[in-house]
C-alpha cells in the first residue's frame, strides 16, 4: 500500500468547547495520511491516475472554516469522512489519518497543544 502525506494544512475556525471559542475562533492545523495505490499513477505519469491532492487540501481547509463543532473529535472525524466520500477521480483510498491540531487551546497554565488523531476506513 502506497502513503500520500498532506502536513500543515492550516485554517482560521470556530470548533470548541467553550462558547468563546465559537465566537472568537482559533488557529487549527491538519496533517492528512492516505493510504492508496499509486502504481498506476507511478506508471503513467498522469493527474488522472492519482489522487488530486489539491481538492483534499480545499476540503479539509473549507471544514475548519465552516464547521461550529464542541469537539476537534468531531471535526476530524467530519474531515475523514468527507475525504474518503468526495474523491471525484474514484481512485480507491483504503485507509486515511486525520491528525487535528489545537494550535492555541485555552488551558490554563499550559502553552502546548492538543491534537486528536483518527483512522478511518471506508
Amino acid at each position: 500500500m502506497d502513503i500520500i502525506r498532506l502536513t500543515g494544512i492550516r485554517g482560521y475556525g470556530y470548533v470548541g468547547a467553550l462558547p468563546e471559542e465559537q465566537v472568537l475562533g482559533q488557529w487549527f492545523e491538519v496533517n492528512v495520511t492516505l493510504m492508496l495505490d499509486l502504481k498506476t499513477a507511478g506508471q503513467s505519469d498522469r493527474l488522472e491516475d492519482t489522487l488530486n491532492y489539491c481538492s483534499v487540501v480545499e476540503t479539509v481547509q473549507h471544514l475548519i472554516q465552516t464547521s461550529k463543532f464542541a469537539l476537534l473529535e468531531k471535526l476530524a472525524s467530519a474531515i475523514a469522512d468527507a475525504i474518503l466520500q468526495a474523491n471525484p477521480a474514484g481512485i480507491p483510498i483504503h485507509q486515511v489519518t486525520i491528525a487535528l491540531t489545537k494550535l492555541t487551546p485555552p488551558i490554563p497554565n499550559f502553552s502546548g497543544q492538543v491534537t486528536i488523531e483518527i483512522t478511518r476506513k471506508p
